[in-house]
């Protein structure tokens, strides 16, 4: 062999083969922000549970021509791919991750302060208000309906609309998303103090009432029969959320409510959040601007629903004799338990012995009602 042809194979290679020689200012952006995502997991322990696989997959995706979500020659989707095709748009993950949580949640704050449930729903005050800003900036109606949920801050049910109504914003959408609902202890409690006075803050709260195992047992088989026969578009979400709490009330099936709870659900969340991140690449996200503007109003859409869960909360108390304590207003948003965790705290400072967690989960679980309630109306009027 010739030198020549020695120098030909070899520039063939390095320049077909090697990733180096196209990588770009757009991937060398999406991998930063991959590694800010992980910095804020490893170094400020912010959600490293969802930021570790969300961050790594936008990092590891952005790589030049690493075989991650392309096909292969035989037209099989690649690895990462393979879960963004049978978890996501086959829309798998997000229902076992809300089997997950059901198994995890209990239901009996909401159901002894049942009043709550309109916090769930004035918490999707962003939703709405970011639905029209969207139209404004030339976004689709189906693209404004799927771009809106995200300040409900319910990562699974953000996937779940998107992937219905515009699979192609499903990576800033579905990161937006996650990424709101890990800030949550850092963007809320600014909203909380504007608006809410010092003396509503130290309100304290009647004792809720008990709940019977009969009450706990009955409440996700009424609810599962009424989300599904009202809003049958998220009969998949409600009755995975709901079989999960059923598992967990009857007390029969432990080994089942554990592993669903445990190890599924583990195993769940990393294959999501590497499939989430990996549809955060470069050429995806500065394509049309839109991913951008998805990011900037998915702030104020978060904003807005906990202004609205807080507002609520105040309206309820002109009405009614057994006062709230506004601050679990904010806790309307679907992350569940983080948002109800920020109310609580945020009410110690000012009241030490003030101890309002279970209080807080009321709204909290009303919030993924809510927040569930408006992803089906939204996939109703436009799929």
């Amino acid at each position: 062999m010739s030198w020549p042809e020695l120098y030909e194979i070899l520039h063939k290679i390095v320049v077909t083969q090697m990733g180096i020689t196209h990588l770009g200012p757009g991937e060398i952006a999406m991998m930063t922000v991959g590694g800010f995502f992980m910095w804020l997991a490893v170094a400020k322990n912010i959600e490293p549970l969802l930021l570790v696989p969300i961050g790594f997959g936008i990092f590891i995706v952005n790589f030049p021509l690493t075989p991650m979500m392309g096909t292969t020659e035989s037209g099989h989707p690649e690895f990462l791919a393979v879960f963004y095709e049978f978890g996501l748009k086959w829309e798998m993950l997000p229902p076992v991750i809300f089997l997950g949580l059901g198994t995890l949640t209990d239901f009996g704050p909401l159901i002894a302060n049942p009043k709550v449930l309109a916090i769930g729903a004035g918490a999707q005050l962003g939703v709405f208000i970011t639905f029209v800003g969207t139209l404004l900036f030339g976004f689709t109606l189906k693209e404004a309906a799927a771009t809106g949920i995200i300040g409900g801050a319910d990562g699974p049910t953000t996937v779940y609309l998107t992937n219905a109504l515009a699979p192609h914003l499903l990576g800033p959408n579905a990161v937006a998303a996650y990424s709101y609902m890990a800030l949550v202890p850092i963007l809320q409690p600014p909203i909380m103090r504007l608006l809410t006075t010092d003396e509503e803050r130290k309100i304290r709260m009647k004792q809720l009432r008990p709940v019977s195992q009969k009450e706990k047992i009955l409440f996700p088989l009424i609810s599962c029969a009424i989300i599904c026969l009202l809003i049958p578009a998220v009969a998949p979400l409600a009755s995975m959320l709901m079989l999960g709490n059923f598992m967990r009330e009857s007390g029969v099936v432990k080994r089942l409510s554990d592993t669903a709870g445990g190890a599924l659900m583990n195993v769940v969340t990393i294959f999501l959040g590497l499939s989430v991140g990996a549809t955060m690449q470069a050429e995806t996200f500065f394509g049309d601007g839109k991913p951008l503007v998805v990011l900037t109003l998915g702030v104020v859409d978060f904003v807005f629903c906990t202004a609205g869960g807080i507002w609520t909360a105040q309206i309820i108390n002109k009405f009614s004799k057994d006062k709230l304590n506004p601050l679990i207003g904010s806790a309307g948003v679907s992350a569940v338990p983080m948002a109800a965790r920020v109310s609580h705290t945020e009410g110690l400072k000012y009241d030490p012995d003030n101890h309002m967690i279970m209080h807080a989960m009321g709204p909290n679980l009303a919030g993924v009602i809510g927040t569930a309630a408006a992803a089906g109306m939204f996939i109703a009027m436009f799929k």
